[in-house]
């Protein structure tokens, strides 16, 4: 996840990179790029992640156009951060040889095994920081691996560009520009879908200038319904998912208390805000489940706001930038009184591991589901001097109680398979929930 600038004097602010207009600062999120080399968990941006995962289902972007893996095992993490002056350096040697900087210096990135750090293209990297904002470019779709390596369309976003043409759930999806895609890997067809790495088709049928993050850019997509073939050219566009959903849940009639359902799909900027808000519109007498599964991370800061909704100031998390200690404290006046359960599972990673962790520590919740991810290291981004940009490891953020996460993880207090969502309404009750 990606905390936002800090203020002037800040070491998060923007002053290591003053041409980088959207530096979302330093971040504690899954690389991207991890994802589409098939690693394991949901992205940020390409959500950057994880019920997908369990079940085989990847997702094209967002909710629609996101990319959903899983990330690399917590051991792959690398004990020594990789050199930010070795990458530096690599990056103004090619550039004067007039080379590619951000190739060299992936490839100093890469010799570290340094898992966390990474290295984006200009464009890469704002493509990133739009969906730290809730945002994605694509054509509204999710697509899942079917028999035989087929792709298929899991659904359409409603107002959407493959709805507005008519793409409906179940068709197959057989080639992305003149690509065919049955048996490539979900997260390759979701490259293609996006347009990332450049790979924009010619627009030799006119239309609005594109822009430059990809919306107005044309995808071709070959699709099949039953024995019908045909082929159809969208538009990208610039999409907003929605990271906070609320549901009631428990009229009674099952024998548990009402609720209200919290359930965050990431932590994009307003996350906290909207997390504040549901809190405060719970009826009398709900207690509150927040439901943290498959969130793979987003801006720390909105994770902490997040937490403000439940605490009454006091430490959230402490992290460690080059060897300074910091803390992230919350703001005071939150609800502690409402009882509150947590789901989690190993597609709860980084910043949604912060909030948990840090309600755990505080007494303020019970955790329930089975162990989270464990990545608990901070990056801080750099510009380099082609423009590309290196996020690289600089640290480790703890709880409140000094525990450390990467690699780790958060262990519930009850750890559940199955039905989680039934046995942590059923722990509700017991706290008092409906009281």
């Amino acid at each position: 996840m990606c905390q936002g600038r800090g203020p002037a004097n800040s070491p998060y602010g923007t002053a290591r990179c003053p041409r980088l207009t959207r530096m979302p600062g330093p971040t504690v999120s899954v690389p991207p790029r991890l994802a589409r080399r098939g690693a394991v968990l949901t992205l940020v941006f390409a959500g950057v992640i994880a019920t997908g995962a369990a079940t085989g289902c990847w997702s094209g972007g967002g909710q629609d156009d996101r990319t959903r893996a899983v990330a690399p095992s917590p051991s792959r993490t690398a004990a020594r951060p990789v050199d930010r002056g070795a990458v530096e350096a690599a990056a103004q040697r090619a550039a004067q040889d007039g080379k590619s900087g951000s190739e060299a210096a992936a490839e100093v990135v890469s010799r570290s095994g340094d898992t966390w750090s990474s290295v984006y293209t200009a464009r890469e990297y704002e493509g990133f920081a739009l969906a730290l904002d809730g945002a994605y470019v694509g054509v509204g779709i999710t697509a899942h691996r079917a028999a035989e390596g087929a792709i298929e369309v899991g659904g359409v976003r409603p107002g959407g560009p493959a709805e507005r043409a008519g793409v409906g759930p179940g068709d197959r999806l057989l080639g992305v520009d003149g690509v065919p895609v049955t048996g490539l890997p979900v997260t390759e067809v979701v490259s293609l879908l996006r347009g990332e790495d450049g790979q924009y088709a010619d627009d030799a049928a006119g239309g609005p200038a594109p822009r430059g993050d990809g919306a107005g850019t044309p995808v071709r997509l070959l699709l099949q319904r039953g024995e019908r073939h045909w082929e159809v050219t969208l538009r990208r566009e610039r999409l907003v998912t929605e990271s906070v959903e609320v549901e009631r849940v428990g009229d009674g009639g099952d024998g548990r208390p009402p609720a209200a359902l919290i359930k965050v799909g990431a932590f994009t900027r307003g996350t906290g805000e909207r997390v504040r808000e549901a809190v405060r519109a719970a009826g009398p007498g709900e207690g509150l489940l927040l439901d943290l599964r498959g969130n793979g991370g987003g801006l720390v800061t909105e994770a902490v706001t997040a937490a403000s909704a439940f605490l009454d100031g006091g430490v959230v998390a402490t992290y460690d930038n080059d060897g300074r200690q910091h803390a992230l404290r919350a703001a005071r006046g939150g609800d502690t009184r409402r009882p509150l359960v947590v789901l989690v599972d190993g597609g709860t990673m980084s910043a949604a591991e912060l909030l948990a962790g840090a309600l755990q520590d505080r007494g303020r919740a019970v955790v329930v589901g089975s162990r989270t991810f464990g990545k608990g290291t901070v990056q801080m981004p750099s510009r380099l001097p082609d423009g590309s940009v290196a996020e690289l490891t600089v640290g480790h953020w703890r709880t409140p109680d000094g525990r450390a996460v990467d690699g780790a993880g958060i262990v519930p207090d009850l750890a559940v398979r199955g039905d989680a969502e039934r046995r942590a309404r059923t722990v509700l009750g017991g706290l008092g929930g409906g009281s």
